[in-house]
């Protein structure tokens, strides 16, 4: 259907460059919702409706206005919708039905680092990390609900680089910030690699491909994790954590636990009429010897 429709040979390595468009969605959408009576919600989705986590739906204007007309649609029928987007500074030509949309919606973005260079290597097409914080910025000021997403980030991160992207994040005042180091399997991880090197991102590319040592990767992931909400803690951040399953099967019982809770963990931003957590974060376990 890619090649018939876009001329597109590979889905993945050309992800950016096409786009599929659904014209009339939000209309249809509208009118489907007209006639459902039930809304089927989980423990984990709670009825959420998520738009658009694998693709994006501001990748221009065209697909900014089915965006538009889809949060419109959702929103006068209350019900909720999450979207992320790279592009917020797009998105903000519809700010108006966000407004309108209430407490219904929230908008974030995806922000593995601050570093440009290495964020463009990986996502030639996508804004820069500033742009994506400015958008979300603005957002914010006008009374619209947000999130950032730092997924994933990057090896070639230390703590004080992830220190100081809590702290630019933390400008936007965001509802929650998930996080998610990266995981070094399948299709997607090859190409990450080989997009690192043919960007000639060096330092990136070797630490990337280093984290094909189980080892390596589990070591990185693990101080990630406890970083970001160590940091988190430290600057009244709303941060929850997204640990990989895979991980939990390559660690020690006590972390194990640590990281399993935050799977089970329910997220603490107000949205969805959802019951945010009460208690204390779960702790990562003090080492010893």
């Amino acid at each position: 259907m890619l090649k018939e429709e876009a001329d597109v040979d590979n889905g993945q390595k050309e992800w950016g460059n096409y786009v599929l468009y659904r014209d009339g969605l939000g209309e249809r959408l509208d009118e489907h919702l007209d006639r459902k009576r039930t809304w089927r919600n989980t423990d984990r989705g709670q009825g959420v409706v998520g738009v658009s986590f694998s693709t994006d739906c501001y990748m221009d204007g065209r697909a900014g206005k089915i965006t538009r007309n889809v949060v419109d649609a959702l929103a006068s029928h209350e019900e909720y919708v999450r979207v992320l987007t790279r592009n917020p500074i797009l998105a903000l030509q519809d700010l108006g039905v966000f407004q309108e949309g209430g407490k219904h919606v929230t908008i974030g973005s995806s922000i593995p680092c601050m570093n440009a260079d290495h964020v463009g290597a990986i996502e030639p097409s996508a804004p820069a990390p500033e742009l994506r914080l400015k958008g979300l910025k603005e957002f914010n000021e006008h009374g619209v609900q947000t999130f950032v997403s730092m997924s994933p980030t990057y090896p070639t991160q230390g703590k004080t680089d992830l220190r100081e992207q809590l702290e630019r994040v933390a400008e936007c005042d965001p509802a929650v910030v998930f996080h998610e180091p990266i995981n070094p399997r399948g299709g997607n991880f090859e190409m990450t690699v080989e997009a690192a090197r043919d960007a000639g991102e060096t330092e990136l590319a070797e630490e990337l491909d280093a984290l094909r040592s189980r080892e390596q990767w589990v070591e990185y992931a693990t101080n990630h994790l406890r970083w970001v909400q160590e940091i988190g803690r430290e600057l009244d951040l709303p941060v929850h954590l997204w640990p990989d399953k895979q991980l939990i099967k390559h660690v020690d019982e006590q972390t194990a636990a640590w990281l399993q809770s935050w799977r089970d963990r329910q997220s603490p931003e107000e949205f969805a009429e959802r019951e945010i957590p009460t208690d204390n974060p779960p702790e990562y376990p003090v080492q010893t010897a």
